[in-house]
């Protein structure tokens, strides 16, 4: 006798998302690549797209993430090498960001809207495997200050502009493309880098410089090169360190041991010790950090391009889980508590991508000589790094609840986003770092705010609610606060700017929704606690993958 089956049906989870062109099923990216002056280089991102949502890419992904790198000590003949040792994966996509011109090419590329290109490649690739944007990041914006000394300029920039993806663990001279990376942090840590800083230099007579010293947290420790911060006779200094002397030995540098991080676990960061390294003065003598932040300037907006990834990877999850699952007899996806839900979750990736293009042309017309731009890129930078990179962890949070159980397991790509996501906020400056830029912006650049103002103002009219915030942005009061207020100041000016973006540039379901439920008093809100009256289905439908 055997008993009857119960009468039910069986739940399936929905099936994997691939196949789907992560550009053309991104209407917020690839309207945003159109309007900030890179339409012309859309087919190449296109292709991109379409590479990246393939299963097997998808898959490279967690092969690269599960499979961490580990350090090889000596070669076969007993010499100290230190060399990484990655899964095939990594190097798989790592040719392939470098081939797509994700490092360093944009600056060897004349094509207006070359860097904003680059940009949204950059968000797209990193909704794969956020471990390799590090390297990526490092070596795309070390080209402004190899530029401060033009013998490292000669030596280094061609390299890291090639295309060329070359691993081969080599002296420079034999490469065809080179990666570089930051060595900033000491073991006692924090962001007061001129006090917590024991590394140093001197000069050797030849015009190379010799460091010693020690560097806690190095990412990419498989770099070519990498920017050293030292004290030297005339203060905090940046010197450029080769991996290897002309004779392919280590030079002076020694790797500790990598490091275990909560995230980012493809991406080998260590550390240290350096002993007699040899280099080349970058900049001024002791004018190491204004040196670096030439660097940092454009590190610090791919943090904003990888809080963008994040949520854009969570809501088209979240999206294409609810759109497969059925609840209480009913799709999920058109139950109104989680259409509210996906609906927030939209529009906080709609606006985190329209703010980082925004920034990201901002950019490529303040290196291009726009000095306009160039105060706006000032004050924006840390405007939107405080902010999306704040909302990266929750987002990330929300859009994993939404798939339940599912999304807490090492199956779902959330589970990896939910530990990439606080990164941004803490590379580059933690939360109270950016907040306390702006104030410094505010008082050493005071024009910076107008053209903030401007570019706000660009959308008055459009919405009354914006309009309202924008005439209590430019009260005299703004900045009484002080430091205290840093970080009220910085999440408003973020919201006013992403407001008057969407208010001026996304359909009017998307902007009448971001101004009613960001800007006023937005205090206390979670995802999906939107006022009534809203298009949600509009808005879900416009987030939604295609396929």
């Amino acid at each position: 006798m055997t008993l009857a089956e119960p009468d039910v049906a069986v739940p399936v989870l929905p099936r994997e998302r691939s196949g789907d062109n992560l550009l053309d099923g991104d209407l917020a990216l690839l309207e945003g690549l159109r309007r900030e002056g890179a339409g012309a280089l859309e087919n190449g991102c296109r292709e991109l797209g379409q590479v990246l949502g393939t299963a097997d890419v998808i898959a490279a992904g967690f092969q690269a993430n599960d499979t961490p790198p580990r350090i090889v000590r000596h070669d076969r003949s007993g010499r100290r090498i230190d060399e990484v040792e990655f899964h095939p994966a990594w190097h798989r996509l790592m040719a392939l960001a470098v081939e797509h011109g994700i490092a360093g090419a944009p600056w060897a590329d004349r094509r207006p809207g070359a860097h904003v290109a680059r940009a949204a490649r950059f968000i797209m690739f990193a909704q794969v495997e956020a471990g390799i944007t590090c390297p990526l990041a490092m070596t795309y914006s070390c080209v402004p200050a190899l530029r401060l000394t033009p013998d490292a300029a000669e030596r280094w920039e061609p390299l890291v502009t090639s295309g060329v993806y070359d691993p081969r663990a080599i002296p420079a001279a034999g490469k065809r493309g080179a990666l570089v990376g930051m060595a900033l942090t000491e073991r006692g840590g924090g962001s007061d880098v001129r006090a917590g800083t024991a590394t140093t230099a001197s000069p050797d007579g030849d015009g190379a410089w010799t460091v010693d010293g020690a560097k806690w947290f190095v990412s990419a420790a498989q770099s070519d090169a990498f920017f050293v911060l030292a004290q030297t006779t005339g203060g905090l200094s940046l010197v450029l360190v080769p991996r290897l002397d002309e004779d392919g030995a280590l030079n002076g540098l020694q790797f500790d041991r990598l490091k275990d991080k909560l995230g980012n676990r493809s991406n080998p960061t260590a550390e240290v010790e350096l002993t007699g390294a040899r280099g080349t003065l970058v900049g001024e003598e002791g004018r190491g950090v204004r040196a670096i932040m030439e660097m940092i300037g454009g590190t610090r907006h791919d943090c904003v391009l990888g809080s963008a990834a994040v949520m854009r990877l969570g809501t088209a999850e979240a999206i294409h889980w609810a759109d497969g699952r059925r609840a209480f007899g009913r799709e999920l996806a058109a139950q109104p508590a989680m259409q509210a839900v996906l609906a927030d979750l939209a529009l906080e990736s709609e606006a985190a991508t329209a703010g980082a293009l925004r920034l990201a042309r901002a950019n490529e017309q303040a290196h291009a000589g726009d000095a306009e731009a160039e105060l706006l890129r000032r004050i924006a930078a840390p405007v939107l790094k405080y902010w999306t990179c704040k909302r990266a962890p929750q987002h990330a949070a929300e859009a994993l609840e939404c798939q339940g159980g599912f999304g807490y397991i090492e199956d779902s790509r959330l589970a990896r986003a939910y530990r990439e996501a606080p990164l941004m906020s803490v590379w580059e400056g933690s939360g109270n770092v950016q907040a306390l830029d702006v104030l410094r912006a505010l008082g050493r650049e005071p024009e910076a705010l107008a053209v903030l103002l401007d570019e706000i103002g660009a959308g008055a009219g459009g919405d009354p609610r914006l309009d309202a915030e924008l005439t209590a942005l430019r009260s005299p009061s703004l900045t009484s606060g002080g430091e205290a207020s840093a970080r009220l100041l910085a999440g408003r000016l973020a919201r006013a700017l992403q407001a008057s973006l969407l208010v001026r540039h996304a359909p009017a379901a998307v902007a009448d929704a971001f101004c009613a439920s960001r800007l006023g008093d937005p205090a206390g809100r979670t995802f999906g606690e939107l006022p009534p009256g809203l298009d949600l289905g509009a808005i879900v439908a416009r987030a939604r993958p295609a396929a």
